[in-house]
């Protein structure tokens, strides 16, 4: 009995049935992870995608404020992380163009 997979994209003849249901799709999203993209004008990194959404990564900028004392103080805050449409009609920064 052998143990490998089919390769992707292998339809079987014989399951007739599936035809419909089970379409192989090389691409089927616009976006996909290590994308960098231009959202609302900021820089973002996508993380991961699926059939539901992209997750994305957005760096915030720099906080510089001064304390009661006259302090100056720098704070990086943590990226933010949200979710897009994988279908968002967005910037893409790093895609070859063919």
């Amino acid at each position: 009995m052998s143990t490998r997979k089919p390769p992707r994209g292998f339809v079987d003849p014989n399951q007739t049935e599936f035809g419909i249901l089970w379409q192989p799709l090389s691409h089927p999203f616009r976006l996909r992870a290590g994308d960098f993209i231009r959202f609302n004008g900021r820089l973002c990194y996508v993380v991961r995608v699926n059939e539901c959404a992209a997750v994305v990564i957005m760096n915030r900028p720099v906080r510089d404020f001064k304390t009661r004392f006259d302090k100056p103080v720098r704070f990086q805050p943590p990226p933010k992380l949200f979710r897009i449409s994988p279908q968002s009609e967005v910037q893409i920064l790093n895609r070859k163009v063919k």
